[in-house]
């Protein structure tokens, strides 16, 4: 058995590894130390938009090398990721902001990595911020369970969700565009007109806000004042 596992071990250190880095959802000092390591060490830093990895890359002088990973890369772009990583290198995979593969197309990465490598490669998370549970954390929702939806889709199903929303026993959170907020509250005022909506807007921001009422009070505020509307929204639903 023993020289069995150490065997393993030995298998395991021909490849490299791949750290899935949480980074700031908005201020740039709500990074880890742990996380600032990682992001020096490396040999490449995965990036869903290199442009906005580069302002957090310049801020701490890590000067290190970036290389997109998106929705829209290519089997083959994914394939040379994931030969690197066969051939020693150890990557760092984040996204635009907070925990990557939550709701984010790096979660195609490590599922594939996972089926050719199998056990044989170190996933390890950089744990860190998230606007979920940010948003969560100052809402005052006593949430010991809640149902998380991501992005409601944008047109299939969508009127369907907002059904299973309005019957749900659990606190409901999901993310909201800024283009798409009012139509998801006048959704939510069709199908649950009573429940009390939360906006938990530019988390971290200079103009970070709660916005809290019915939906259409919601609808009425930022009507009235247009600048509510900006910036990425997490929007909790409360029981009855």
């Amino acid at each position: 058995m023993m020289s069995r596992f150490l065997c393993y071990n030995q298998y395991m250190q021909e490849y490299g590894k791949l750290y899935v880095v949480a980074t700031p959802i908005g201020n740039l000092e709500d990074i880890t130390l742990r996380a600032l390591r990682i992001l020096r060490e490396v040999d490449y830093v995965l990036c869903e938009d290199t442009r906005t990895t580069q302002i957090l890359l310049n801020k701490y002088n890590i000067k290190n090398k970036t290389m997109s990973y998106h929705a829209h890369s290519s089997e083959d772009k994914e394939q040379s990721i994931i030969n690197l990583i066969k051939a020693g290198k150890n990557l760092a995979l984040v996204s635009d902001a907070g925990t990557p593969c939550i709701s984010d197309p790096g979660v195609l990465l490590v599922s594939n990595l996972k089926k050719e490598l199998g056990d044989k490669v170190v996933i390890s998370p950089i744990p860190g911020p998230n606007a979920l549970i940010s948003a969560l954390s100052a809402s005052g929702v006593s949430a010991p369970s809640f149902t998380f939806l991501g992005f409601i889709p944008h047109k299939k199903g969508r009127e369907k969700i907002f059904k299973e929303i309005a019957n749900s026993d659990k606190i409901v959170a999901f993310y909201e565009s800024t283009h798409r907020i009012i139509k998801t509250l006048e959704s939510l005022n069709t199908h649950c007109p009573l429940r009390t909506i939360i906006l938990a807007k530019e988390l971290t921001k200079q103009f970070e806000n709660f916005l809290e009422g019915k939906p259409k009070d919601l609808i009425e505020k930022l009507t009235e004042d247009k600048s509510l509307e900006k910036g990425e929204i997490v929007v909790i639903v409360k029981l009855k």
